[in-house]
């Protein structure tokens, strides 16, 4: 009589695996993500299992062959993010909320490939050929000669792929929905996944075309799935937005051929996702001079300088509750600390108001050099004072209060020179062994050290 396979359980959040049923993980403290998965023991007779392996040859940092060159997407911004296009050989994961906008992006990325004579495939999981084709009616993009599939077995996939010649980009849409007979368990659970994908991603290494893998992302934004799916692959992307916001935020997690921290701007519009190749003066478009509780931050994004609008709002807590704090665009944390500068160091008493922040635009910020012009909003707000319309801050604030020097300074005061910035309030720099760079033309520097000489000011203008 055959022996049954054994079982173990594997957590779907973080890929553990347990030898028994629990209903939370143990590793990542998630509750009812662990799943039952079979695993076929190892016969004494198969030949792996009695195999020594082959001696690897070792080799030196010297003699690399040149890179090959990129696959320009068509989408600069896409390229930006990329590092400068696809890699052949290389596996990118794509994840963002429902309805963000993924499949429009890479349906309107194959196509312009396709037009500039590259041979790509798109295989979908989640749509019906015709369905393919309506929308790439309504992006404008209906008479691309690119290759359309519908399928959900890997199998039937692989046997395609394995004889059509001269593919450069594969994109599959969704790794969720793909599915292997020879794993027993439903489309989109964690062996499903990590089988799925080991798959594909063998034959991309192997017949050396770029693959793009569209994954969803679970309430919490994180990509859903086991965790070994994101370091299977070269590089992973989050597709970030708001509903009610038209902008898109392509963003890098992880990327083996550039960088991390680069950013694309789209605007999604009836046509699709348009490319923002001006993303400060978007943000800055629906700003209202005169208003307090407003500042400008200039920010940074990977290597691209953008200036956003930092809102703030205070109005009196009701009753005995505690104070409320809240928080869109920015670390919660931080204002907590931010407001206990501004009290403990400033004077500027916070302690019984409500304080509202809002980063406008639906972009997410993440650097500290954003201190300044959150306290300038927030002091603003406090005073009733508006800031200045041609003014942008930047500075990261200590505990002390002190205010400490940013990276790039001269980026971001090009930037605000472009855009019709006449002042400026930055931290104090110090040349160190060099003449600093001159500030933009038009643009004034007014340069603080302490939290408290931009209070100071702000009560003497009032």
């Amino acid at each position: 009589m055959a022996k049954r396979p054994a079982r173990q359980f594997v957590c779907r959040a973080c890929g553990a695996v347990s030898s028994k049923w629990a209903g939370q993980c143990e590793a990542c403290g998630e509750w009812n993500t662990l799943e039952e998965v079979a695993v076929e023991p190892l016969v004494a007779s198969s030949p792996r299992a009695g195999s020594s392996g082959r001696r690897v040859r070792l080799e030196g940092l010297d003699g690399m062959a040149a890179p090959p060159p990129r696959i320009q997407t068509g989408i600069g911004e896409l390229d930006r993010v990329l590092g400068g296009g696809l890699v052949p050989a290389s596996v990118v994961l794509v994840g963002g909320d429902p309805g963000i906008g993924k499949s429009t992006l890479l349906l309107q990325a194959a196509c312009k490939m396709a037009g500039k004579g590259q041979r790509v495939l798109y295989i979908s999981g989640e749509e019906a050929v015709d369905q393919i084709r309506l929308r790439a009616l309504r992006l404008g993009v209906g008479e691309a000669t690119l290759d359309l599939a519908a399928s959900i077995n890997v199998a039937d996939i692989v046997a395609t792929l394995e004889a059509e010649p001269d593919v450069r980009a594969v994109v599959i849409d969704s790794i969720q929905t793909m599915w292997l007979e020879t794993v027993e368990s439903a489309p989109g659970s964690v062996s499903q996944v990590r089988a799925c994908a080991f798959e594909l991603i063998r034959l991309a290494k192997r017949k050396g075309f770029s693959l793009i893998l569209v994954g969803h992302v679970t309430k919490e934004g994180a990509l859903a799935g086991p965790r070994v799916l994101e370091h299977m692959v070269d590089a992973v992307m989050y597709f970030e937005g708001d509903r009610g916001h038209q902008f898109r935020i392509l963003r890098a997690a992880k990327n083996r051929f550039g960088a991390t921290d680069e950013i694309g701007v789209f605007a999604m519009t009836d046509r699709g996702l348009e490319e923002v190749s001006n993303p400060s003066a978007l943000f800055l478009a629906e700003r209202r001079g005169n208003i307090a509780g407003s500042a400008v931050f200039a920010g940074l994004e990977g290597t691209r300088p953008v200036l956003l609008e930092v809102q703030a709002l205070l109005a009196p807590k009701s009753g005995d509750n505690a104070p409320r704090r809240a928080v869109v665009g920015w670390d919660s944390g931080r204002l907590s600390m931010l407001l206990a500068v501004l009290e403990t160091r400033c004077g500027v008493k916070l302690s019984g108001m409500d304080v509202y922040l809002n980063v406008a635009g639906g972009l997410k910020v993440a650097e500290p050099a954003a201190d300044l012009a959150v306290a300038a909003a927030l002091i603003s707000a406090a005073t009733g004072m508006p800031t200045s319309a041609g003014e942008v801050y930047f500075g990261e604030v200590g505990l002390s209060g002190e205010v400490r020097q940013v990276s790039q300074a001269d980026a971001r005061l090009k930037e605000a020179g472009k855009l019709g910035f006449d002042k400026a309030v930055l931290p104090r720099r110090i040349a160190r062994g060099s003449a600093r760079t001159k500030p933009p033309e038009g643009l004034t520097l007014r340069e603080i050290g302490h939290l408290s000489d931009l209070v100071t000011a702000d009560m003497e203008a009032e």
